[in-house]
């Protein structure tokens, strides 16, 4: 059976040649699926219809390569799956058809070279964060305190007279910046206080240098520093137990899962990891579904650009 697919990417562009070329082409109207969608990151609900519709012997009829994919990784991606499920793919424009022994031989390069592009990705993530480490670079967002302020949080904070609350205040900060700096470990001895008002949840222990994953402890101070580097880094994981949920861990470079596809902020190049079926997905040029909801949760915008919380 043939399913043919068109684009426009403008309120005002007009959709009709497409359609047209496709009926010509032998698709019934009604198998004829049309998607009205502006920029890279725009959803293109009928597309995924008819990426569910097609079955083995079926056919894929688009007026152009360009109509079909977002970017060439997307197009690899889409390629590779068409070709695995012995789905059809016909390209009027560019006069591409699988059903020929040429169409037939360039798509079967397409799960080679969707393969090849995973290995890229997973490298040069791998190699990017080593060469910010080298430049002195840290993960994560900049600090928002300076060594002074952390200090002086610290001295306020361990004399007892000052809730977390009241020191943010007075640094200009929100309360979570001021715990993410302190040793709030709980002292046992003589001089322990009772932060006044009860106005502050309990102190909870933290340990800066062993990794949360792994339980790896550094043994030098340089290692210390990149650990706590590494560490500030957010992993997103798949939920195995919750499909659709993603699961926040932290890495040191003893236990950094793979493959890995880095999400960057535009402007300042930070932002979390995606690992497993997460990162394999992206790799295709779009975020899976759970990681955008992950990012707009965060305060993340997605479109028309990547921006952190601390860019938008």
């Amino acid at each position: 059976m043939l399913f043919g697919y068109a684009r426009v990417s403008t309120p005002d562009q007009n959709p009709d040649s497409q359609v047209e070329a496709l009926r010509r082409a032998g698709v019934d109207t009604e198998h004829i699926h049309l998607d009205h969608a502006e920029g890279v990151k725009a959803s293109r609900p009928q597309l995924d219809l008819v990426l569910t519709l097609l079955r083995g012997g079926d056919t894929l009829v688009i007026t152009d390569l360009s109509r079909l994919a977002r970017s060439a990784a997307h197009l690899i991606g889409l390629g590779a799956d068409l070709h695995q499920r012995r789905v059809g793919l016909r390209v009027l424009e560019q006069g591409i058809d699988t059903a020929t022994a040429e169409g037939a031989a360039m798509i079967g390069m397409l799960p080679v070279l969707a393969d090849l592009q995973r290995e890229l990705t997973v490298a040069n993530t791998r190699e990017g964060r080593a060469a910010a480490r080298a430049r002195g670079r840290k993960g994560g967002r900049p600090p928002k305190l300076t060594a002074e302020q952390i200090q002086l949080a610290q001295h306020l904070y361990d004399t007892g007279e000052h809730t977390v609350a009241a020191i943010a205040d007075r640094l200009s900060v929100p309360r979570t910046t001021v715990y993410g700096h302190l040793n709030t470990k709980p002292s046992t001895g003589p001089n322990t206080h009772t932060r006044p008002g009860g106005a502050d949840p309990p102190a909870v222990p933290r340990s800066p240098r062993s990794c949360p994953t792994c339980g790896y402890d550094p043994t030098t101070r340089a290692e210390a520093a990149h650990q706590r580097a590494d560490l500030a880094v957010t992993w997103l994981h798949p939920d195995p137990k919750r499909p659709g949920t993603l699961l926040e861990r932290h890495h040191c470079r003893h236990c950094e899962p793979g493959p890995a596809f880095d999400i960057a902020c535009t402007i300042c190049g930070d932002g979390p990891i995606l690992t497993g079926v997460l990162a394999d997905h992206a790799t295709t040029g779009t975020l899976p579904e759970p990681a955008q909801h992950w990012l707009h949760r965060a305060g993340w915008h997605t479109s028309p650009a990547l921006l952190c919380p601390d860019h938008t």
